[in-house]
């Protein structure tokens, strides 16, 4: 769905966002990865339970963590990203890694999330990190586009993610950063 562009102001999450971020994320999920997950997994989704595992991360979040929002002019939240030290399993390294980016599906096309993904990886290269690695569903063709746009690209890693039993992979994809 394309519109106009967004005129938005990125800020740090707070607590008082959890209710609206979890809303995005779980429909972003319910649309961004229909026939590519289980339906009945997207179906049992719930905004309310996921505010509430939200409000607990918020309450002791992982070092290096950040949590940013996108609000419009009337300051209604539009889009979430996350991001900090990448993991690799148990070991965070050097580099960053975007965990999550959502946009509310009657903003996409309109800059938010591209807003956000440039604040985010600001922030990352300011804090010295050298490269951006993020992981994305293999057959999510409109995510692994937007982040090609953005200068990521697809390094030769996968790795396979299961939901309810059923494989779906990911690739990664890297940026280099400019700290």
């Amino acid at each position: 769905m394309s519109g106009p562009q967004a005129r938005v102001r990125v800020r740090e999450m707070v607590l008082a966002d959890c209710d609206r971020v979890s809303v995005i994320r779980v429909r972003g999920w319910q649309s961004a990865y229909r026939g590519l997950m289980p339906q009945p997994h997207l179906d049992a989704m719930d905004p309310a339970a996921d505010a509430e595992r939200r409000r607990g991360l918020f309450a002791r979040p992982p070092e290096g963590l950040v949590n940013l929002v996108a609000e419009d002019e009337g300051g209604e939240v539009v889009g979430w990203a996350c991001h900090g030290p990448y993991r690799d399993g148990e070991v965070r390294t050097a580099d960053a890694e975007l965990y999550a980016l959502y946009v509310d599906a009657g903003r996409l096309g309109t800059g938010v999330g591209r807003t956000l993904l440039q604040e985010s990886v600001r922030r990352c290269e300011r804090a010295g990190h050298t490269r951006m690695l993020l992981w994305v569903l293999k057959g999510n063709t409109r995510a692994r586009r937007f982040y090609e746009r953005a200068g990521f690209g697809p390094d030769g890693a996968e790795e396979p993610f299961a939901v309810d039993g059923v494989a779906v992979p990911e690739v990664r994809y890297a940026r280099p950063l400019h700290g």
